[in-house]
Formats: C-alpha cells, structure tokens, sequence
C-alpha cells in the first residue's frame, strides 16, 4: 500500500512553531505519512495567493493525496471548516474561498463541513484551528476515514470572484494575478487564447503604461533589464526582467491590466 500524502499550504511561516505543531499533530495520529511543504511563505491572511499557489501545484501530486490549507483571517469567527473531494485529491480548509482555484480546474464531488468531534482534538483554540481542527482531519483523511464521516454535505461554499481575461477578437485585456518572489507579475492569460488571438499575425502586449518589447520562451532570451513577456510554469503570461523584479522595474502590482493586441 502506498504511503499516504499530505501537501502543507499556510500563511504561518516557519520562524514560529505552527508548522511545526500541525505536522507532529499529523503524524502522531497518521504516523505512516509523508509530508511535503508546498509553502508557508503566503503572504498573512492572502487567501487569493493561497488559492492560486494550491492550483499551481495539486496536480503534481500522486493521486489519493491530502491537501492542508490554513489561510484563515476568520480564524475563530462563525466561518465554517470543510473538507473537499475533488477529483483525485481531498482537501482540508477554512471556507473562505481558498479552494477556488482547483474547484474551478476539478468541480467538488462532495464537500462536507468539519463538525464530528471525534476527527478534532479534545478542545479546540479559537485562534489555532490549524492545530486543532484542520490538522486532525487531514490526518484521519490520510488515515483512510471517508469524506461523509466528518460531517454533513455542504453545498454553499464560498467562492472568490476570480477575475476572468476579457477575451475579444482583436485584444485581450489580462490582469496580474500574482508577483512570485522573483517578481515575475503573472496574469490570467491562458496559453490558448493567447495563441488563438496570435494565430493570424504579430501582437503588441503592454503592462500598465508599459509597451513590452517581445515574447520570449526562456528568461535566458532577454537582455539584462530587458521586460519581456512568456508564459511561465502555469502555461499563462507572466511579464519578466533578466536579473530584476519586474514588479518593480515597472511600478505595478496584483491588480494591474495587462494588454495583448493584434499588431
């Protein structure tokens, strides 16, 4: 039998002792368990980077795997604590909209909410539910327990409003979804309509105020401090500088419009 995986995904960082607490409560119920960090460096309580990070990297995990996602700034408020199964992979999180990402890629067979106390520690922190709710359960989810076991189906979840491309026949207007520590900015522009609009000439992209020289394939096809545009890991367009942030070179942020035009 396969070991059992649990990918971790917070906002906790790792200077305290959170991560480090969730994992011993992990492995004390579930002990044969592999854990892997996919990242506790989400920027506090960010709950759209933490939905995009999950989408970013869930796939790659063998399936069957338990996903921990503790981005909570409702953290001991009425908000409710679900677990999710959607295609290979059961999730464990705060319902604020966190799993939106991946319920947009891999719609929900069943979403439940955490309520059987039997799958939470004895007394749970109202400012720790990481420790005390979320952890147990994706321990016992690791351990075999079924999705149904720890609570009744959930069919409100919450949602975030993802900002979709506006996909026209001669532009497509994009937004920067994501700065990656490197400073890469990273839209909503999928390979496919990108290619689509292309197919039948030259485009322009701009950033903001600024006109992007060209697409490349490779960060090692720009010039030093040359902005350029390629699609990234994610297959989406994410505007670049050799050897700089271009966050920064450029002046511009999650929110900003990205722009490609037939030329």
């Amino acid at each position: 039998m396969a070991r059992a995986v649990v990918g971790l995904l917070t906002d906790f960082g790792t200077r305290d002792h959170y991560v480090g607490t969730i994992k011993a409560v992990i492995v004390g119920i579930c002990p044969d368990v592999t854990l892997i960090d996919i990242t506790h460096d989400i920027p506090p309580h960010d709950v759209l980077s933490a939905s995009l990070e999950l989408a970013a990297t869930y796939r790659y995990f063998p399936g069957g795997s338990v996903f921990l996602v503790v981005v909570d700034p409702g953290v001991g408020s009425g908000r409710r604590a679900i677990a999710m199964e959607a295609g290979d992979y059961r999730y464990v999180a705060p319902d604020n909209g966190v799993l939106t990402a991946v319920c947009r890629e891999a719609p929900p067979k069943r979403v439940v909410e955490l309520t059987e106390r039997r799958y939470a520690r004895p007394t749970v922190s109202r400012t720790f539910e990481g420790r005390d709710r979320f952890a147990p359960a994706a321990a016992w989810l690791a351990k075999g327990i079924q999705l149904s076991a720890f609570g009744r189906t959930v069919v409100d979840y919450q949602l975030l409003d993802l900002p979709a491309p506006d996909i026209g026949a001669d532009a497509i207007v994009g937004t920067v979804l994501r700065v990656d520590r490197f400073g890469n900015l990273v839209t909503n522009i999928d390979r496919k309509s990108f290619e689509r609009l292309a197919q039948s000439g030259g485009i322009q992209i701009r950033a903001g105020d600024h006109q992007i020289a060209r697409l490349v394939a490779t960060y090692a096809e720009m010039a030093d401090g040359e902005a350029c545009a390629l699609f990234g890991s994610s297959d989406h367009l994410e505007i670049a500088v050799n050897s700089a942030s271009a966050a920064e070179r450029l002046g511009l942020a999650r929110g900003a419009h990205v722009i490609v035009t037939r030329a």
